[in-house]
Formats: structure tokens, sequence, C-alpha cells
């Protein structure tokens, strides 16, 4: 069966740099790129048109959409397969649990859950420091990520790690022991 890993948090609660030192420990791990329509960063990005987006939804190849920041943010089927093909692990960044839920429910693979927690002053912080102009509209998000853990008890992760109190490197191994055990 195909494997996926969810990496879900508040913004820069590490899930980039995670993913990097994912990558480098083992090369079947590859960051999945969302497609987006909308502007701003492309860099992660898969970016797409209105008319794409339209198609995708007629076909039911949407396997989870969110608005934020003024864009347009899907996981679609066809991208996806494609992610997956090989044996590829695909790491996927999403910022709701709804989006999680819809991953599982949705797409049939074996995926690990993953919850990145930083404190709002390290998202603050971080923001900051890698330059980001809406560091306001990333903490409206990290509030926006505690309501909804608070809103979504009943979600069972499989690993919950804390981004202030480890290393990227360590996480990495966190996660990526948690894979080759099979959970």
């Amino acid at each position: 069966m195909s494997q996926g890993v969810l990496l879900y948090g508040p913004p820069a609660s590490g899930k980039d740099t995670i993913t990097t030192e994912l990558c480098k420990l083992n090369a079947g791990y590859s960051a999945f790129e969302r497609l987006k329509i909308g502007s701003g960063r492309t860099h992660g990005y898969r970016m797409g048109t209105v008319n794409q987006l339209a198609e995708l939804e007629a076909r039911g190849d949407v396997i989870y959409r969110n608005d934020r920041y003024g864009n347009i943010y899907l996981v679609d089927r066809p991208g996806l397969a494609q992610a997956m093909q090989d044996g590829r692990i695909p790491i996927l960044h999403l910022g709701q649990v709804a989006g999680l839920e819809a991953m599982v429910e949705k797409f049939p693979a074996s995926w690990t859950s993953v919850l990145l927690w930083c404190s709002r002053e390290s998202t603050s912080i971080r923001s900051k420091g890698r330059g980001d102009s809406d560091t306001e509209a990333r903490l409206t998000a990290w509030d926006a990520t505690a309501q909804d853990i608070e809103a979504n008890t009943d979600f069972t992760w499989d690993l919950q790690l804390d981004t202030d109190a480890m290393s990227p490197t360590e996480a990495a191994q966190e996660i990526d022991l948690l894979i080759r055990r099979g959970i």
C-alpha cells in the first residue's frame, strides 16, 4: 500500500525544514507540491489556474481545498497519485484537521499524521526571521490552528512533536523511525 506523511501545524512550526530533513534521510521522501491558484509565494507549489480548478472539481479530483491568504490551495488526486509513483512517500503540509481527515477518507494509503507544534511567539520570530511580509496573517492562522486542535480533540495523531524543544533533524528522525516501524 502507498504511504504518505501528513504534517500539520501552525505557520512556522517547521513543516518545510523538517520535510527537507526527511528528504535528506531517505531519497524516497518528497515534498508534495499542492496546487495553488493565486499570487504570492510560488516556491513549493504547482501554480494553477481557475480553469484547472474547475476541471478538477468537475471530475471529482479535488481531495482537499482550502482558501487562505487570498489564495486557493488544493490537494488533487492526479498530483497525489503521481507523487506516490514508484513507492515514493509524499509529505503533505496541511493547516486544518479537516484536511487530514479528507486525505485519510478520500485517498487510500497508509498515512502517518504528525502534529508539529510551536509557541505563538516562535511563529512570530520565525516568520519575521524568514522575511514574511504577512506575519500578522500567520499569527492569525496560528490562533486558528490552536482553535482547530481544540475543536477536534477526537483526531488521533500518530506523533506529536514540539519544535520549540527539538531540532528539525531530531523531529525528522522520529518521523522516519515511526514510518519504518510501519505503524
